[in-house]
């Protein structure tokens, strides 16, 4: 008897769950609320203070025999809440993460659940899936309803094959016509109402990235690269893809899948300080990290390895003399790193052989005098086909590398990222993606990865505009560390632009690539200029080498998407203040509290402004220095295309 009234109650319990066919969950302040709804698909709507900011999206997991979502039998779910303190070990923004967040675990019939957090900042879901063997994927449904129009920042790419360096462009959502086009990630979408939500994703391992494409009547919908199964080569650095499968993946049966997730910002500085992507890490596989070490580079390529001046008696260029006056530069400065890009080996497809004019192993030696550590770059294709390089560039004493020309994110890449990282880890190198994609979570699971290029960064020359650039912090920088290699003392106004190695210029003002330092975040932060500049610009060298790259807190003072930013960041007991604007006609003119400092301290601030002809003459800047405490303000003045940099110690 006994038996049979227990099974009579689990059947109750079973029914009672099925009928449950609406289930809210909210974030710990009660302010964010995502609302499922679990019929004959899948489908959840998030508000933000009862406005309604994505409504009946669809998810959906597409295997090759069953679709994941598709008619789903619920059997079960849990709630429950954590609040934790995360240490981060490479610091971007805080040294201390306070992680506290609602979670949602939905089981259903067929082995996979699904996961779902609600933060005071955003929502995160993810599937994962509980089945034997490996599985193939033939697609990922996700698909976002705006419900009223907004406008999408976004970068559009004409296909699969890219390296995330697309201008952003800015867009209705009702006019996003996106099939022969599609964005990549992160996505950051505005609504009038002021708020904001910035689409991203996180612990994209053995997968494909999502890009997405433009839906009907206001929505936009996930698309990925497939996987490819036969490849030529295309030159020293790229593989043709001549034949794909007809799934995005092929896996295992039992995992968790990426994170999808939503930062939902009322005020534009929340973006700014977010840290969405580190609190959904599931941690690091490294047992001992100590060895890595952020830290500045002086780098060659940009100025065409060309120093020049009554100090440079020898011929320049990318030769063992050349190299070592960037390395005394470095010692002199306090610069960590310097980086040997394209030209060090004799051949692009030999990691082993040095060029002779070049000889690596005396400039290690002499490096290593000079508590200067080398940095050699590659091409992805060289390291896929020589993964013992490694364990040769630890012998030779190589502290890291910079990898180049990816420029693609279907799983084999995704897994080359990863195969890397772990093999680089095992020799205690530091890794420095270039022509790669946004970070996507690898850099929390192996934190040797120091850096990703992924950005129209200043490489771009003309194309690296302010107008452009105001967005990152927003955008890109918002998901993770950024190798935009800012830095250049050559310094003008985009309508007199013109600019060619070895003379590189930027488009800004001087005190704007300096508060580039401030406000950009990169774990591995290139000095991009010729030594030579730096050297007669003495006082912007000093105060670049002295801003940190990683921090212990962040605070945004004031903040417009796409206008200006100003930020004050804090290592230790000093802070750096940052300001950045886009291009206008006028001078913006903000009034800033230094009200972050410690009470009954007197502090001195040593200020790089744009200088009175700035407007038009991006090279004039003002350098003073004034005492201040925490009951001060300061008046700071950006020119069109202009900047602010200050230290406070």
């Amino acid at each position: 008897m006994r038996k049979v009234v227990l099974q009579i109650i689990c059947c109750l319990l079973a029914l009672n769950v099925q009928a449950q066919k609406n289930i809210e969950l909210f974030s710990p302040d009660g302010n964010i609320k995502l609302a499922l709804n679990i019929s004959d698909e899948i489908s959840y709507t998030i508000s933000c203070e009862d406005v309604i900011l994505l409504e009946n999206n669809r998810l959906q997991l597409e295997l090759n025999n069953e679709v994941l979502g598709e008619h789903p039998h619920l059997q079960g779910q849990k709630k429950w809440n954590v609040k934790e303190m995360l240490n981060p070990v490479v610091p971007l923004k805080f040294s201390t993460i306070e992680n506290e967040y609602s979670q949602l675990l939905l089981d259903f019939k067929g082995g996979y659940s699904l996961e779902f957090r609600a933060f005071n900042d955003g929502i995160a879901y993810r599937f994962i899936m509980k089945k034997r063997g490996n599985i193939e994927i033939m697609n990922e449904v996700m698909q976002l309803n705006f419900p009223s129009e907004c406008q999408l920042h976004l970068q559009q790419t004409g296909g699969f094959k890219t390296a995330y360096e697309e201008p952003y462009l800015h867009l209705k959502s009702g006019d996003v016509r996106l099939e022969s086009t599609m964005a990549t990630l992160p996505l950051l979408l505005s609504y009038p109402q002021k708020y904001s939500i910035l689409l991203g994703e996180t612990e994209v391992f053995d997968y494909p990235c999502m890009f997405v494409k433009g839906g009907e009547k206001n929505s936009v919908r996930a698309v990925f690269p497939k996987v490819p199964i036969q490849f030529e080569e295309d030159g020293d650095r790229s593989m043709k893809i001549l034949e794909e499968a007809a799934y995005i993946a092929r896996t295992t049966g039992k995992r968790g899948f990426p994170w999808r997730y939503f930062v939902i910002a009322k005020e534009d500085k929340q973006l700014v300080e977010n840290t969405m992507s580190c609190r959904l890490s599931s941690g690091c596989s490294l047992l001992e990290t100590s060895w890595i070490k952020p830290g500045q580079a002086s780098w060659e390529w940009w100025n065409d390895a060309a120093p020049y001046g009554p100090d440079v008696n020898f011929v320049s260029g990318y030769n063992l003399e050349t190299y070592k006056y960037y390395i005394d530069f470095a010692s002199k400065y306090g610069i960590r790193y310097i980086i040997m890009d394209e030209g060090w080996a004799k051949s692009t497809r030999d990691p082993y052989t040095p060029n002779a004019k070049v000889d690596v192993h005396e400039l290690i030696r002499y490096a290593e005098k000079k508590n200067v550590g080398i940095v050699l770059w590659l091409t992805w294709l060289t390291v896929e086909n020589n993964m013992d390089l490694f364990k040769t560039f630890s012998e030779w004493g190589v502290k890291g590398v910079k990898i180049d020309f990816m420029d693609r994110s279907d799983q084999w890449m995704m897994n080359f990222y990863e195969r890397v990282a772990a093999e680089a880890a095992k020799y205690k190198l530091f890794v420095d993606f270039h022509g790669s994609v946004s970070p996507k979570g690898l850099e929390y699971k192996y934190p040797n990865v120091l850096s990703y290029e992924g950005v129209r960064g200043m490489e771009q020359m003309g194309g690296a505009t302010p107008d452009n650039s105001i967005f990152m912090p927003f955008m890109r920088n918002a998901v993770g560390a950024m190798d935009y290699t800012p830095g250049a003392m050559l310094s003008m106004q985009p309508n007199v632009y013109c600019s060619q190695r070895p003379n590189s210029a930027s488009i800004g003002t001087r005190a704007y690539q300096l508060a580039l330092f401030v406000i950009f975040e990169s774990g591995l932060q290139m000095l991009a200029d010729n030594p030579t500049l730096y050297y007669r610009n003495a006082d912007c060298t000093e105060f670049i080498t002295r801003v940190p790259v990683t921090w212990d807190e962040t605070k945004v003072l004031d903040a417009r998407i796409g206008e200006y930013l100003i930020v004050a960041k804090r290592k230790g007991e000093k802070w750096f203040i940052g300001g950045m604007t886009n291009n206008r006609n006028s001078e913006r003119i903000f009034e800033i509290s230094l009200d972050f400092l410690n009470e009954d301290r007197g502090y001195k601030m040593v200020a790089f402004e744009d200088g009175i002809n700035a407007n038009r003459q991006a090279m004039d800047y003002k350098r003073y220095e004034r005492s201040v405490n925490k009951k001060d303000k300061i008046v700071i003045r950006l020119a069109r295309n202009g900047g602010f940099a200050a230290l406070i110690e």
